[in-house]
């Protein structure tokens, strides 16, 4: 029963994952009255702990740096590849272009991440309600006014806001209640994955890095060591390809990966599994819309990259504080409608796009980093900052190039904001908004 009560504040946001904490940092410290509502409680679970270079200026931006400097995360100054035989590439060192600040980043255990990231919005006067799930938006004609939601107790009740910022993640809560999500077809992968103690790993700086060691048909390993003698390890490929010969369980899968790469199979011969085997599928999709009047989506809740170059922290952070600087300027004109976020969509897009293109490229059986720049010397600086993070700038160049050698797509014709010259403001709402959303390719 929804209470008759109505809470008022000038930002409601639904998730309270880093696209939703940093933005609530951002508005909060700003001097607006945020609520943040998680459905869950931290610390909590969550996979996706590679930092790259580049997340260093959203960390700066939230006040983060100091701590995270005192933290025991692993510091991570490098990236390596590795081929199915165990060859591994000279590790690609981040000083070789970047200033200290960047060129240093780290391998973090988000459920200690996050609550850091939790504290610093409630330091900066944010409210966050955890075990407390959004259930609706509330529409006054064609704007979005706040949510109804349901407390730990079973008690529902309203949330009025000018501005709803949907950070959910890849519940993507707007995009899949209101038809907007749409998946990539060229990206939908499958991954398996699970953690390790006592797994050997490389001394001194390269303790830390991230290592991506290629399976047969374009899969790959991620192998990121953490604190406490641990690493986060996981195969994504194909799900027909992972499925092969009747294999389903994630353990079998995974199990029967390790030895497709010599170097994976070598890693984790001196460690000891623990946990559970985790799998998901679907991996890449994007949100029709990047707002209509009161509602903005960011982060996940906007889209979803495949994570082989570990972006999704990047975008999550960067979209977040973006978020938070627009909607500042929007409280303040008292200006809410859709294109009041036409530029942050803009370079939400561009940075999305820029780092899908390469994703693309890193799928296909005639691309190589080695091959592209061999033949390119003079594009390995681009290279770099995009795969570093640093993707709202014009790559145009770079992606000639590649297309040489493998497809690079057309940018996808969705994310700007949905204004009144769109069709139907609220597409084409699926008939029973609790169900997850099936997307077509």
């Amino acid at each position: 029963m929804i209470q008759s009560v109505r809470q008022e504040y000038d930002v409601v946001i639904i998730g309270a994952g880093p696209a939703g904490t940093a933005a609530a940092s951002i508005l909060a410290e700003k001097g607006h009255k945020v609520l943040a509502l998680e459905k869950g409680s931290f610390p909590r679970y969550c996979v996706g702990e590679s930092l790259i270079p580049f997340t260093y200026h959203p960390l700066k931006r939230l006040g983060l740096i100091d701590s995270l400097k005192k933290s025991a995360f692993i510091k991570k100054y490098s990236v390596q590849f590795v081929a199915p035989s165990g060859r591994a590439s000279q590790p690609f060192y981040f000083n070789t272009r970047y200033d200290e600040n960047v060129s240093q980043t780290w391998q973090v255990l988000r459920s200690e991440f996050d609550q850091m990231l939790v504290d610093k919005a409630e330091s900066n006067g944010a409210e966050i309600r955890q075990n407390t799930q959004v259930k609706k938006l509330i529409w006054e004609g064609e704007k979005c006014v706040g949510v109804i939601a349901r407390s730990a107790s079973g008690d529902e009740y309203e949330v009025r806001a000018p501005m709803t910022l949907d950070c959910s993640g890849r519940e993507a809560f707007s995009a899949v209640r209101n038809g907007w999500r749409v998946g990539d077809p060229m990206l939908n992968k499958v991954a398996v994955w699970t953690y390790y103690k006592g797994a050997r790993r490389d001394e001194g700086m390269d303790a830390g890095a991230t290592t991506v060691a290629y399976v047969p048909e374009k899969g790959w390993f991620w192998f990121i060591p953490q604190h406490n003698d641990q690493v986060s390890v996981g195969v994504v490929a194909e799900g027909k390809y992972l499925s092969r010969d009747g294999v389903k369980k994630p353990k079998d899968i995974f199990e029967r990966e390790i030895c497709q790469n010599k170097w994976i199979e070598d890693r984790l011969s001196t460690g000891e599994q623990f946990g559970p085997h985790y799998i998901t599928g679907e991996y890449s999709f994007r949100s029709r819309y990047c707002a209509v009047e009161g509602l903005l989506l960011v982060g996940d809740a906007f889209g979803f990259l495949d994570p082989v170059f570990s972006s999704g922290l990047l975008l999550a952070l960067k979209s977040g504080v973006m978020a938070g600087d627009a909607v500042d300027v929007a409280l303040r004109s008292n200006d809410f409608t859709a294109e009041q976020f036409g530029e942050y969509g803009d370079l939400l897009r561009e940075g999305i796009e820029n780092m899908r293109k390469l994703v693309y490229a890193f799928y296909d059986e005639n691309f190589s980093f080695a091959d592209l720049t061999k033949k390119y010397p003079e594009l390995h600086g681009d290279l770099t900052d995009c795969l570093s993070g640093d993707v709202n700038k014009d790559f145009s160049r770079l992606f000639e190039k590649v297309a040489e050698f493998a497809e690079v797509p057309e940018s996808l014709p969705y994310g700007g904001p949905k204004s009144s010259c769109n069709d139907s403001p609220l597409g084409n709402p699926k008939p029973n908004p609790d169900e997850p959303a099936v997307t077509p390719a």
